[in-house]
């Protein structure tokens, strides 16, 4: 599945790369198909070098993030307030600031070392400021939590694989931060969505748009429909979209 990213990927930005940003683009993309996975490196895109922990995650992230612009919204504000949940290495705070300069965004990444990489991203950055990193997990308590290190993109307090590297991590609880108005929330965390959502429901008319990531895990009950109740009852309306389909879904039941 990474491989066929990184070639649409590439095919894409080849088709235009009759301009000197494009086809930049093209070779210091071409350049990471030599690297191995949850290797620390370096590429510079986006007028900007920046540091990523795994080329597999990178290509994905990229794509869906600068490809696709999954996170495009509109603001008549030029300084809009957004909430990242789950930032990562930091390209979606790198896409609002680009979408929004003068934006202010409060962006959480519990993982120490993917915490590192987002800090010198953001300090590499032209349009740092207004931005604040928080090294905690959300969650419905501030507690400390077990959290499973990935060490790429996948790493989670909820469902922890114990051959994967366990820290402890601190938690905060997102309401704390919908006491004004958010103009746009982005959660991708791994499966802590539901329990997050849920201890901020009656907060929630406080935000104006939201991205919400779904992971459903084999062996767990899935609790989609709660998840879908509780933002109908917050006064959205929600647009549904897989991020990994089976064109068969009857036949090749895919667990991720």
């Amino acid at each position: 599945m990474v491989q066929s990213h990184f070639t649409a990927l590439l095919k894409h930005v080849a088709r235009i790369a009759t301009k000197p940003l494009y086809r930049e683009r093209y070779f210091q993309l071409k350049r990471l198909q030599k690297k191995e996975r949850y290797q620390v490196c370096e590429v510079n895109l986006e007028n900007q070098t920046i540091e990523l922990v795994d080329v597999a995650s990178f290509i994905f992230m990229y794509e869906e993030i600068f490809g696709h612009e999954i996170y495009r919204f509109n603001s008549s504000k030029s300084a809009p307030r957004i909430i990242d949940g789950g930032a990562n290495i930091g390209l979606s705070v790198l896409y609002f600031k680009k979408l929004y300069p003068n934006s202010e965004i409060i962006a959480f990444e519990p993982d120490k070392k993917v915490f590192s990489t987002l800090t010198k991203n953001i300090n590499y950055s032209v349009h740092k400021e207004g931005i604040t990193l928080v090294q905690k997990a959300l969650w419905n308590e501030e507690t400390t939590l077990e959290f499973m290190s990935e060490g790429a993109d996948a790493g989670r307090v909820q469902q922890v694989n114990r051959s994967c590297d366990i820290i402890n991590v601190p938690t905060v609880r997102l309401r704390d931060y919908l006491t004004q108005t958010i103009d746009f929330l982005k959660l991708d965390i791994e499966g802590a969505e539901l329990e997050v959502i849920r201890d901020c429901e009656d907060l929630l008319c406080n935000v104006d748009r939201m991205f919400i990531e779904y992971h459903s895990f084999l062996g767990i009950p899935q609790k989609l429909s709660e998840l879908l109740g509780i933002i109908s009852r917050a006064g959205f309306r929600f647009y549904l979209q897989p991020c990994v389909s089976s064109p068969q879904p009857l036949n090749e039941i895919r667990t991720y």
